[in-house]
């Protein structure tokens, strides 16, 4: 598994929030669902996207965007048009006066709007994502991503635009899938132009020492790793690969597993109800007691108070 495959593992699509928007002139939409990121195609016709910070960003068939929360945005046929409605967590409508839409702007299974043959189209797929593992890779990402056709095509987007409107068994788990590898394909293509800002962890992938060295922490994190075993395992001494790895990735190679292993850590304390001590041995800690002093010492509380939503002192940085 590769820095990327692994931080994709986090956002994976479960029940994510799936429709088609059909709009006509004017219209205009203020996002408030606080979603840590949402992903939008337009298919016919053009839309703006504008953030209450940031340029507002033209969007036209074929353009994809990603924009990423908790921030409120909008979304209008012009950037000057003021919003008419607004949806709030969990995909909810309302007027800006607070009442509902919900029913007067249902077109079918999975299609809102207020227009059946509007002449804008948009596919819009939200992630629900609250792990530490995924703030990874929000945290590499700008507050609004834009890639137009001519540098993005993806043959999944006719196949979303197909089944979001299905109403099939198992219709919400094809549709996740199916958003899942539309998303990676967003981040790839994202992440390879000449321009990209791209993390430290993903630029490092492409050297052959380092990027086999963050593949092995990434694959096998509870695996007892030193500098010494990781560089026998590259095929380099010690102190290259210890050098090598902190020029490309910021920061060294226990450092970095050590992040690594709190962060999944942090996810199975929240997502599951395995001990303390059954997580510690997962991510590579000896027991309940070295992981809580990892913890405490990174994080500034313990895996306890984390696990039952205690506020971080202060996030830590990302590796």
């Amino acid at each position: 598994m590769d820095a990327l495959a692994g931080l994709l593992d986090g956002p994976r699509a479960r029940g994510a929030f799936l429709l088609r928007m059909v709009m006509e002139p004017p219209w205009s939409v203020r996002i408030e669902d606080h979603a840590p990121l949402c992903l939008v195609c337009v298919t016919h016709g053009e839309a703006w996207i504008v953030p209450d910070s940031g340029d507002p960003v033209l969007l036209l068939p074929g353009d994809v965007a990603i924009a990423r929360g908790p921030e409120p945005y909008t979304a209008a046929d012009t950037a000057q048009t003021l919003p008419r409605a607004r949806i709030g967590p969990g995909g909810t409508c309302h007027t800006l006066q607070g009442e509902p839409l919900a029913q007067s702007m249902h077109l079918g299974v999975r299609t809102w709007g207020n227009a059946p043959d509007g002449s804008t189209t948009m596919l819009i797929g939200t992630y629900q994502m609250k792990g530490e593992v995924s703030g990874r890779l929000l945290d590499a990402l700008p507050p609004l991503l834009h890639l137009p056709a001519d540098v993005w095509n993806c043959p999944l987007m006719p196949v979303l635009d197909d089944e979001i409107s299905r109403d099939e068994p198992g219709q919400s788990v094809v549709l996740d899938r199916i958003l899942d590898l539309v998303l990676i394909a967003v981040l790839r293509t994202w992440f390879s132009r000449p321009d990209a800002e791209a993390p430290a962890w993903y630029r490092a992938m492409g050297d052959p020492v380092v990027g086999q060295a963050l593949r092995l922490l990434q694959d096998d994190p509870a695996h007892g790793w030193t500098v010494a075993s990781l560089a026998a395992k590259c095929g380099v001494s010690r102190a290259q690969l210890a050098r090598r790895f902190h020029e490309l990735v910021g920061e060294p190679p226990m450092a970095y597993l050590t992040g690594w292993r709190l962060a999944l850590a942090a996810d199975l304390l929240r997502e599951t109800d395995a001990t303390v001590e059954a997580v510690a041995r997962k991510v590579g800690y000896s027991g309940s007691f070295a992981l809580s002093a990892a913890f405490k010492r990174v994080r500034g509380i313990s895996p306890q108070e984390h696990r039952t939503g205690a506020v971080l002192p202060e996030r830590q940085q990302s590796p």
